[in-house]
């Protein structure tokens, strides 16, 4: 009987609400916690991540990393001819490894930064300068102009699209939103040792090795990649947790795209803005944060190219209206608790792609090289 790859299907979906954004941080035994948490017996969680890996359903299997305290990084918003749009988002996703998440936006009407159609995530290695960055993109795409837009704090950053498709209109949290802050933190060799295969995604195969061995084992693999022993990985893994580089064990499905089943997990991706007053930014983060329906949600500050919005936070959906709806509830929130909002405005994810951006100082240099750039000129 063959194995069931949709996220609809009971168990599968028992183990993508947890496996999706409930593993904060390392674990020993990522697996094994997903078993626990979603009562799947673990031989039956691994046999169908990997069927849905392999069919595509799960896009990938990774440890993340709270990138921001690791390279600089920011949101960057382009302004880009339109018969130069699809060729600078193709050169974006296949030729420049730092930048991440690739989205084509648009607005439901003429509104301030609305001519800005590309945004990307973008990090550099410590050291490099994301603006000399950008203006060598610029000179490559023949965007117009750029908008950086560093994370002041972190509310939100999480999926979960199978846990949030049953979520309704102002779900929130008890508490607030914990912010996170954008220190950067500084790695040893052997720090980046051991980052570099951690971070690394999982192929079937290596999962299926893993499931041949006890679960405490499941980062043998990686640990033969870094050269170190397994109890020396996980040493160094844990202090890397313990230093907050560290972000989740996760599958992310293939959620914009319809997947080899059929199905679109969601199809609205919608970034929110919000202006708040100048110094009530993390007061309202703290709020939108709370939020169930926001995978993620940020303090950015937006300039008046997008009429000086400071609160940043992305919703997922399959209908527009839900979406809208889910919108609303936090806007409505904010004036009754009495955080005034100046602006407001949504952008429309349409083409898109994701793929984790490379931190590695060596990385940077080899494409420097490759690019015909000199190294030296990108230093900050």
């Amino acid at each position: 009987m063959p194995v069931a790859i949709e996220t609809t299907d009971s168990v599968n979906s028992a183990i993508l609400a947890v496996s999706e954004d409930r593993l904060q941080g390392f674990r020993v035994d990522p697996l094994a916690e997903v078993a626990r948490q979603s009562l799947v017996p673990l031989a039956t969680v691994h046999e169908r991540i990997i069927a849905m890996l392999e069919a595509g359903t799960i896009r990938r299997v990774r440890q993340t990393l709270m990138s921001v305290n690791l390279a600089r990084g920011a949101l960057v918003a382009w302004r880009v001819p339109a018969e130069k749009l699809n060729a600078a988002f193709d050169f974006m996703w296949e030729q420049d490894p730092f930048s991440g998440h690739i989205v084509i936006r648009s607005t439901d009407k003429e509104t301030p930064g609305s001519q800005y159609r590309l945004w990307t995530t973008l990090k550099v290695p410590d050291g490099f300068s994301m603006a000399r960055h950008c203006e060598e993109l610029q000179k490559r795409t023949g965007a117009e102009a750029f908008k950086l837009m560093s994370a002041k704090r972190v509310f939100a950053l999480g999926v979960g699209h199978v846990r949030r498709k049953s979520i309704e209109p102002g779900s929130k949290s008890e508490t607030l939103a914990e912010p996170h802050d954008t220190e950067f933190v500084q790695l040893s060799d052997l720090d980046w040792q051991v980052l570099v295969p951690l971070k690394a995604e999982f192929t079937a195969d290596e999962l299926r090795r893993a499931a041949q061995r006890p679960a405490e084992q499941f980062w043998l693999d990686r640990a033969k990649d870094a050269g170190v022993s397994l109890d020396e990985f996980v040493r160094v893994a844990q202090s890397l947790y313990a230093r907050g580089v560290i972000g989740r064990f996760s599958t992310f499905l293939e959620h914009v795209k319809t997947n080899a089943a059929g199905e679109q997990v969601t199809k609205y991706n919608a970034l929110f803005h919000w202006a708040v007053p100048a110094g009530r930014e993390i007061e309202a983060g703290r709020e939108v944060g709370r939020f169930h329906c926001m995978t993620h949600c940020y303090w950015r500050e937006g300039g008046p190219e997008f009429n000086n919005v400071n609160i940043m936070g992305v919703s997922h959906g399959t209908d527009k209206d839900r979406v809208l709806a889910h919108k609303a509830a936090i806007d409505a929130h904010l004036a009754q608790i009495g955080i005034p909002v100046s602006y407001t405005n949504v952008f429309w994810g349409g083409r898109s792609e994701i793929k984790p951006s490379e931190i590695s100082p060596q990385a940077y240099g080899a494409w420097c090289v490759a690019n015909g750039i000199d190294v030296s000129t990108m230093r900050a």
